[in-house]
């Protein structure tokens, strides 16, 4: 069985081999030119260059390196892509597994979700594999946890929200002047972003994801992911505002990747939570 994913994970293509898996790379976008994320670009890089003024963009792996891991086996492959809707690339995989003749083999995964609850499907995929789980166990698993997560966006530019069509730009220069933080969630269907607030502070938003978490009866077995852009400091307060609240839960700490800061912007924090 071999396992396949993609950087939304937060995995590097390097730190894939080493888990004996495969990870695909997103792409950036930068002054004209295309980068893969964690191998020829890194987010403290990107966000020099657009705090030097550079419009980012980001799309998914490319077809053929999809399609060259895709042929390259007879035996069952476990795609664990990130969510279809926030990205094209659980389409592409479906596109590339249609475009083959032989395809029984290949078993797409849609998570419904990215970086920290994508991480810990690939990491449950990998130990499950390790376990002697059939394929058909494993997709089963899979699908269960795509259904357990929850997902809020801080962002700490506006210009990031307006750009993707969060907020419109009188929304987002207002917002900007008065210092207010908008917490954005996912679509109950998991392919958009919508706003689940409007707060005055960082705590505050932070304080709204903790309410949520609890009506939905987190405790010790969830895992909490806070992935931040480049601004550890303040998302170690979130980590500690967070275990305040869930004395008993795991949480993790996780730098983003560049094609995360497209969407949220340079200092953006993603609060996220799923079943184990």
């Amino acid at each position: 069985m071999k396992i396949v994913t993609d950087t939304s994970t937060l995995f590097s293509p390097s730190e894939g081999k080493e888990l004996g898996i495969t990870v695909l790379p997103l792409n950036v976008g930068i002054k004209g030119k295309t980068y893969k994320e964690f191998v020829d670009m890194h987010a403290p890089e990107f966000i020099r260059l657009i705090k030097e003024g550079n419009v980012p963009t980001s799309s998914q792996p490319s077809v053929g390196e999809t399609l060259e891991v895709f042929e390259n086996t007879d035996e069952d492959i476990v795609v664990i892509s990130m969510a279809d809707g926030l990205s094209g690339t659980y389409q592409s995989n479906v596109g590339v597994k249609n475009s083959l003749d032989k395809n029984d083999h290949i078993h797409i995964i849609n998570t419904k979700t990215l970086c920290g609850p994508h991480r810990y499907m690939v990491k449950k995929a990998i130990q499950m594999k390790k376990d002697g789980c059939t394929t058909l166990e494993m997709v089963a698993e899979m699908e269960r946890l795509a259904n357990s997560h929850k997902s809020f966006l801080i962002p700490s530019d506006f210009d990031f929200l307006s750009r993707g069509g969060r907020l419109t730009p009188l929304a987002a220069k207002i917002a900007g002047l008065i210092k207010i933080v908008p917490v954005m969630t996912q679509t109950k269907d998991g392919k958009k972003l919508e706003s689940a607030g409007i707060k005055r502070t960082m705590k505050k938003a932070v304080e709204e994801a903790i309410s949520q978490f609890k009506a939905m009866g987190v405790n010790e077995k969830h895992l909490i992911t806070v992935s931040h852009a480049c601004v550890e400091e303040e998302a170690k307060k979130v980590v500690k505002q967070i275990k305040e609240a869930f004395v008993n839960t795991e949480i993790e700490l996780i730098h983003l990747s560049c094609a995360f800061v497209t969407q949220g912007g340079p200092g953006c924090i993603a609060i996220q939570v799923i079943e184990k």
